[in-house]
Order: C-alpha cells, then sequence, then structure tokens
C-alpha cells in the first residue's frame, strides 16, 4: 500500500492506494506527526511520497522517513514517467508534474492539456509521446477575490457562492460575475486554442474542477484527485 501526500497552499491530501487503486482520501488543515502517524499505524503503508507547494517542513520529512520502509519527497530529479523540456525544472511546480502525470496514465498517446484551477491556475501541455512541454499560470478565483478587495478602497470581499448572473445587478454580483464568468472565458480560450493547434485531450482538476465543468463549452474531463494518481505513479516507479 502507498501513503500519498500532497500539500497544498489551502489544505492537505492525504491518500492511501492499493496499486493503482485509490482506496482512501483525507482532507486536513495542519500536516504533522499527529496527523500522520495515526493513518500509517492503522493502514501500514510500505513506501509514501510527500509532494509540497509550501516551505518544506523537515520534521514531517524526517517522521515520514522513520515511519515508512521507503519514503521520497517529490522532486524534479527522481525519475519520472514522462520527460521535461522546461529551461528551469527546478523552478517547476512539482504538483504540475504530478498533474500532468496522472493524465498521462489514464491517456497514454495523446497531447494532453491539463488545467489546475486552485489557489492559482495553471496550464500545462505534454505532448503524445509523453514530453511535458511547459505551461501558464495565473492567479485563481480566491486570489482573484482578494485582491478587488485589498487594493481597492470600497469593494468587498466575497467569494464564488451566489449568484453570478451573466450582468452583474449589484456590487456583489458584478465582482462574482466579473471573477468566476472571466475565469470560464480564460478557461475555454485556451482550451480551444490548444485543441485547434494541438488536438489535445483537456483535463480539469483541482479545487475548482467541478465548479467549472459544466460551464465549460468544450469537452473535457474533470478528475479532482489527478495529482494524487500522478504522485503514486511516480512513486511507483521509484519502486520499480
Amino acid at each position: 500500500m502507498n501513503l500519498i501526500i500532497d500539500q497544498g497552499n489551502t489544505k492537505n491530501k492525504i491518500a492511501l492506494f492499493d496499486g493503482g487503486r485509490l482506496i482512501r482520501i483525507f482532507q486536513t488543515a495542519d500536516l504533522n506527526e499527529a496527523v500522520l502517524r495515526p493513518v500509517i499505524e492503522k493502514f501500514r503503508p510500505q513506501a509514501g511520497i510527500l509532494c509540497t507547494v509550501t516551505k518544506e517542513d523537515s520534521a514531517v520529512n524526517v517522521f515520514l522517513s522513520d515511519a515508512l520502509p521507503a519514503f521520497y519527497e517529490m522532486n524534479h530529479r527522481l525519475p519520472l514517467p514522462l520527460a521535461i523540456d522546461y529551461r528551469t525544472p527546478q523552478t517547476l511546480g512539482m504538483d504540475r508534474i504530478a498533474a500532468a502525470a496522472g493524465a498521462r496514465k489514464q491517456k497514454p498517446g495523446t497531447n494532453l492539456l491539463i488545467i489546475d484551477v486552485g489557489t492559482a491556475i495553471t496550464f500545462d501541455f505534454v505532448t503524445s509521446k509523453g514530453v511535458y512541454k511547459g505551461g501558464n499560470i495565473s492567479p485563481g478565483p480566491n486570489l482573484r477575490f482578494k485582491a478587488l478587495h485589498q487594493f481597492t478602497g470600497k469593494l468587498p470581499l466575497i467569494n464564488e457562492s451566489g449568484d453570478a448572473p451573466a450582468l452583474g445587478y449589484d456590487t456583489e454580483t458584478a465582482i462574482r460575475s466579473g471573477v468566476m464568468g472571466g475565469i470560464v472565458r480564460e478557461l475555454d480560450a485556451y482550451i480551444m486554442e490548444y485543441e485547434k493547434s494541438h488536438n489535445v485531450f483537456t483535463f480539469l482538476t483541482g479545487g475548482y474542477a467541478f465548479y467549472f465543468e459544466s460551464k465549460l463549452k468544450s469537452a473535457i474531463f474533470a478528475d479532482g484527485n489527478l495529482v494524487l494518481k500522478g504522485l503514486n505513479e511516480i512513486l511507483n516507479k521509484q519502486l520499480k
């Protein structure tokens, strides 16, 4: 059994895989020994991998190294199930590589566009030969809502929950429709461009994947656990 940990900017996911099958998943605000020890003691995983987009916590790494027979911290130097063609692989978000690996596992031999909508929105392209070519980054919904509130004098801080008409009828709906509707148009534009130029299959993942799934014009496949699945593939490659 594999222990997969995806440490994000706002939440952490802990998953257990049996082979390629996801059997349990937990979400937690904190990631420390007190959270991890009961999971390890109950399920007895034999290997684990940690992927983090935040500052590394050495105490967590030490604990996992001691508690698991095999432990890896996700980085670009690990043997990967896809090639990286990126000028600065050391600066590439490891969650982006993991999502690309998870997408390629499900759609091998296909040009892929992977869109992850979370704290940031990332767009990543993988060729049909399994080469990660790069991508783009833009602010996610919460960052856009916070920026409008913090860098203006009177605009309130709101979120995506609530009415979002095509034309806002008050300040709250004007902000919500502008932010969320703007992201829909941004995603649609990327998808249409890559479908035209590269005939891609598009994966949508991240915390907002299912919010946007039904709002996009193009056919996509939403998978909220794409990063976890990719990390499991990467871990399995280390164990071969």
